[in-house]
C-alpha cells in the first residue's frame, strides 16, 4: 500500500481548466526522450532508464540503483544518494511542452529516530529551475511512499517553442540515524527494480505560435 506524504507538497493550483493555447490533445507523433548523461551516486551508468507513455502524456524515470542508507556495513557516504539526468527531449514540431505534474515514488525502512528525506527539481537547460521540493519521512515506517509536486497550467515552465534544450532532473535521497538503534540499518530507495516504483512526469502540451 502506498503512504501519500502530503506536508510540503507544492501544490499551486488545479490543473482542471486549461490556459488559453493549451492543447488538451497531446500531438499525434511521438515524442522520443533519450539519456545524455547520468551523474552521480544514485545511478550508476545504465541504472536509469526512461520510458514514454503511449499517449504522450507522461514519461517514466525507473532506477534501479537509488538507496541511501545508514547501519553497521553502510559505507560513509552512504547516507546521501543523488543523480542529475539530462534528457534529449525531441518533440513533434509546433508544439511545445512543460512538466504539469510529477510523482515520485519508493521505499523506506527506517528505525525508530530515523529520518530521511527525498527532494527534486527539475529544469530546461539555460533556464531557471523549478521550486525545490523536499519531503520527510520518520521512522518507525517500513512501507511504500509517493509523493507528488503538481504546477498549475498558468505556473509551468514551457520549453521555448523552436528551441532544442536539454530537460534536466535532479533528485536527491538522504537518511539520518537521530536517536535510532546504531546496530540496526534505515534506508530510503527510489530503485524500482523489484516493486516497479518508478517517478512518472506528467506532460503538459501547447501549440506554438504560426
Amino acid at each position: 500500500m502506498l503512504n501519500a506524504i502530503t506536508a510540503g507538497t507544492m501544490l499551486l493550483s488545479s490543473l482542471g481548466a486549461p490556459a488559453t493555447g493549451m492543447n488538451a490533445v497531446a500531438p499525434p507523433d511521438d515524442m522520443t526522450i533519450s539519456v545524455v548523461s547520468a551523474n552521480g551516486s544514485g545511478c550508476p551508468k545504465g541504472s536509469a532508464v526512461v520510458e514514454v507513455s503511449p499517449d504522450n502524456k507522461a514519461f517514466t524515470v525507473s532506477y534501479s540503483k537509488f538507496v541511501a542508507q545508514v547501519g553497521p556495513e553502510s559505507g560513509p557516504l552512504d547516507y546521501r544518494k543523488q543523480c542529475q539526468l539530462a534528457l534529449n527531449v525531441e518533440i513533434p514540431t509546433g508544439y511545445t511542452f512543460g512538466i504539469a505534474r510529477a510523482d515520485y515514488r519508493g521505499y523506506a525502512r527506517l528505525e525508530k529516530g530515523a529520518t530521511a528525506s527525498e527532494t527534486a527539481f527539475y529544469y530546461f537547460q539555460g533556464m531557471s529551475k523549478t521550486g525545490v521540493s523536499k519531503y520527510q519521512f520518520n521512522g518507525f515506517m517500513d512501507d511504500s511512499w509517493q509523493v507528488t509536486d503538481e504546477v498549475g497550467i498558468e505556473a509551468v515552465t514551457w520549453l521555448p517553442c523552436g528551441s532544442s534544450r536539454y530537460l534536466n532532473i535532479n533528485t536527491e535521497l538522504k537518511v539520518n540515524r537521530g536517536w535510532s538503534d546504531k546496530t540496526t540499518t534505515s534506508f530510503i530507495t527510489m530503485d524500482s527494480s523489484d516493486l516497479n516504483l518508478d517517478t512518472i512526469y506528467r506532460i503538459a502540451w501547447k501549440e506554438c505560435p504560426q
